[in-house]
């Protein structure tokens, strides 16, 4: 994997398109996904070396400022972004379940990867914008201790640019909601 992800998040398909090629003119980057995302926003996700992912970042700002709604560059994602992305996490047992929803597909990205980095969790699913209005979530697991944590320190993340609009740590959920979620 490359060392850094970003992504920048539209409010039109048409600047998004135009943002994605931008993005791959400025720097050599790769992208990742590239599409479109309810209710009709568009999100490019590009990956490369940082210095390059920013330059991409950074001309989307610049070129496409009044279309933006959210970006962001993580140096060094945590490794379980993409299996979360993807649906294709392997959870095995659960001690309790965390759930983070914000506003932006970017923010629940952002607030993924920092709860992983925070504490002892794994990431179940980031669901981006599919079916939600635009709104996303994430859901990891691990102990109750390292769940708390990890909700606490990616909420505050996710406020940053108030793009946070809610959590829970449920202890010891039930089997038939936990059977629901896998």
């Amino acid at each position: 994997m490359s060392k850094a992800i970003g992504m920048a998040e539209l409010i039109t398909v048409s600047e998004g398109m135009a943002a994605a090629d931008r993005m791959v003119k400025t720097a050599e980057v790769d992208i990742i996904e590239a599409q479109t995302v309810c209710p009709g926003k568009y999100i490019v996700i590009i990956s490369g070396e940082l210095s390059a992912v920013n330059a991409s970042i950074e001309a989307v700002k610049t070129f496409h400022l009044e279309k933006l709604i959210d970006s962001f560059v993580l140096g060094n994602p945590h490794e379980s972004i993409f299996p979360a992305i993807y649906s294709t996490a392997q959870i095995d047992e659960v001690d309790a379940l965390g759930v983070i929803e914000t506003f932006s597909v970017a923010s629940a990205i952002v607030a993924a990867d920092v709860a992983a980095k925070t504490a002892f969790v794994d990431l179940i699913e980031l669901r981006l914008a599919r079916g939600m209005c635009g709104k996303s979530y994430l859901m990891l697991t691990g102990s109750v201790a390292s769940v708390s944590a990890a909700i606490e320190r990616a909420s505050a993340e996710a406020s940053v640019y108030g793009m946070f609009l809610d959590s829970t740590v449920i202890p010891n959920p039930d089997k038939k909601l936990w059977d629901m979620i896998l």
